[in-house]
């Protein structure tokens, strides 16, 4: 199967991409995913201006046998340098993809206006969708902010650029974001960030696992692949075609990577399997849907993608 895919000035050769926040921190961990098999292009960890320690711990936990993760991260990371500095290498043999956030809108414009002045003319996103960072609210969920933030990026940013966002519940919040996104010559939308403001207890010690936000995290794995599967699919019928999809939630299993297909995605990203599993994920993946290919006697992606069937 060929599996090349183009966003922008970006050609993969791959499906996979890690999910921003999982094995992306450091230089070693993104090397890992360098290295591993499968891979399309490696996402940085989502960048603050400065170095950030986030959240408390317990602020990460796995439940393998259910595929599932809660977390309550609050964007850790190494600050925009660190991962500016790696994405400059000369010897990386993947496309990189640089994930750029902020706490503020002016710190936003100002990490972007950095990206602008720098050397890399690879791929980015911009992160509107963290949950985890206690007082402060996702951007995305706020329509007026997020076209205002747009509007001040692509007035000076003119490299490609996608977005990365939250999960949107409500048929009216699809056709109100993709409003707002079909102005802007965005290469791509990632959907979903995580599902914010979950709650796990411990059966155990009857308390909450995770120690901040009193509890509350973000959800991923296999019970958020519904809600992942409906953002993708109604976002890609909403959008402009020239801006492609990244599919991300709910990936186990070479069946959810077809499905995300099914419902659009360009790309497929992996982030709690990937967590609980290690990048050796992305070789298995991409074995199961080569057997789900060859059952269905599909010989392009172009026989999938978008092509999900309605009575």
């Amino acid at each position: 199967m060929d599996y090349t895919t183009k966003i922008a000035n970006t050609t993969f050769d791959h499906l996979f991409i890690n999910a921003a926040g999982v094995y992306c921190q450091t230089a070693e961990q993104l090397d890992q995913i360098q290295e591993a098999e499968a891979v399309a292009a490696v996402m940085t960890k989502s960048a603050t201006a400065e170095l950030r320690l986030g959240n408390q711990e317990p602020r990460y936990a796995a439940f393998p046998d259910q595929h599932n993760t809660i977390n309550s991260m609050g964007l850790p990371n190494l600050g925009l340098d660190y991962y500016l500095n790696y994405v400059l290498k000369s010897h990386l043999k993947r496309p990189t993809i640089f994930s750029v956030v902020g706490l503020s809108q002016t710190e936003i414009v100002a990490n972007l206006k950095k990206l602008q002045a720098s050397n890399y003319t690879g791929l980015a996103e911009l992160n509107l969708s963290c949950p985890n960072v206690p007082g402060e609210p996702q951007i995305a969920y706020d329509f007026q902010t997020t076209d205002e933030i747009l509007k001040q990026v692509f007035a000076f940013y003119d490299k490609p650029l996608g977005i990365k966002l939250p999960p949107y519940f409500d048929l009216a919040h699809f056709d109100q974001i993709a409003k707002i996104l079909n102005r802007y010559p965005l290469a791509y939308v990632n959907s979903i960030n995580s599902v914010g403001n979950g709650l796990v207890i411990d059966p155990k010690t009857d308390k909450v696992v995770m120690r901040p936000k009193d509890g509350f995290g973000g959800l991923g794995g296999a019970q958020i692949k519904a809600t992942a599967l409906a953002n993708v699919r109604a976002l890609r019928l909403r959008l402009r075609p020239e801006i492609k999809m990244i599919g991300t939630g709910g990936v186990t299993c070479g069946r959810d990577v077809f499905d995300h297909l099914l419902c659009g995605a360009d790309l497929v990203s992996v982030g709690s399997q990937l967590a609980i599993e290690g990048p050796t994920v992305f070789a298995r993946l991409e074995k199961e849907l080569e057997a789900i290919f060859t059952e269905k006697q599909i010989t392009s992606l172009d026989q999938v993608c978008g092509k999900l069937k309605i009575f």
